[in-house]
């Protein structure tokens, strides 16, 4: 929604501005300037991404418009769902857990958390983080290692859309001015018209510049950056998820597993001490 109304606030204010010059709106809007740049901003990015960078950068923009879910609210889930998860480890045995990792979508204790139920990046890491120890297949210690090289590989995934699109917005301006030069060698062709004729070839040639330039940092490079800091919070989760696994593997008693990873959080989405502790001690109190 903030990306919609961003995109809004920008337009409206270009608009506001020309028409205040004494400019027409309405003679900004010229078809062919937008296919040529267009048309070769998706060429370019379609020849510099592999089909999955292409797939993954739609989808990214696609949550990018939707909000970030990395809220206070999620967090608090978050924790909460990993503190009864370990708990239960603590009491039962890691042999207890293993119900609810290999079968997560109907496990007992995720469908109490929808938020964290419905992140499927975040379910799979936490599930393939608790497999091996659950397993015995490896060491607590050597843990941190294991979940360090995921949380790697999915940031560089993550990162990749994030490069062609500016790559594509820095370009951007370069293919406006495309436009611009394709606009002139009309006027060139209209030399001998009415001068009416060839200032209004003139204006449409400077309007491919204008795009060109407008798109480029208005829209395409503070998407870009948008896209990165979602990367930058989703990183941020797993890497909550993964502090809170460690700590628990290696034998922290579940309500210190869950404080060490609290405070690992940026100040906007961590709970205080003391509502993590009324948070647990509902918790307690229900069982």
């Amino acid at each position: 929604m903030t990306i919609i109304i961003g995109g809004i606030v920008v337009i409206l204010c270009v608009l506001g501005g020309f028409s205040m010059a004494g400019g027409h709106p309405a003679s900004l809007l010229h078809a062919s300037e937008l296919v040529t740049i267009g048309g070769a901003a998706t060429g370019a990015l379609i020849i510099m991404s592999p089909k999955k960078v292409l797939m993954d950068l739609v989808k990214q923009i696609l949550h990018a418009l939707k909000g970030t879910p990395y809220n206070k609210q999620s967090y608090e889930e978050l924790l909460k769902a990993l503190y009864e998860l370990f708990l239960l480890g603590r009491r039962n045995g890691m042999i207890a857990l293993e119900e609810h990792v290999m079968n997560p979508k109907n496990s007992s204790i995720f469908t109490k958390y929808p938020s964290f139920l419905n992140n499927h990046h975040a379910l799979e890491f936490l599930c393939n983080g608790l497999k091996p120890i659950i397993d015995g297949k490896i060491k607590p210690d050597q843990l941190k290692m294991l979940l360090d090289v995921e949380i790697d590989s999915m940031e560089d995934e993550h990162h990749a859309p994030v490069d062609v699109l500016t790559k594509t917005a820095d370009a951007m301006p370069g293919f406006g001015i495309v436009a611009a030069v394709l606009g002139i060698v009309v006027t060139m062709a209209a030399i001998n018209g009415p001068i009416e004729e060839i200032g209004h070839k003139v204006g449409a040639a400077l309007v491919g510049t204008f795009l060109g330039i407008l798109l480029s940092y208005g829209y395409l490079n503070p998407l870009a950056v948008n896209l990165a800091f979602i990367g930058v919070a989703e990183a941020a989760y797993v890497r909550c998820i993964a502090t809170a696994v460690v700590g628990f593997a290696n034998g922290m008693a579940p309500l210190m597993a869950i404080e060490v990873s609290r405070r690992a959080l940026s100040s906007d989405v961590k709970p205080t001490a003391d509502d993590l502790e009324a948070m647990l001690k509902s918790l307690n109190s229900a069982k």
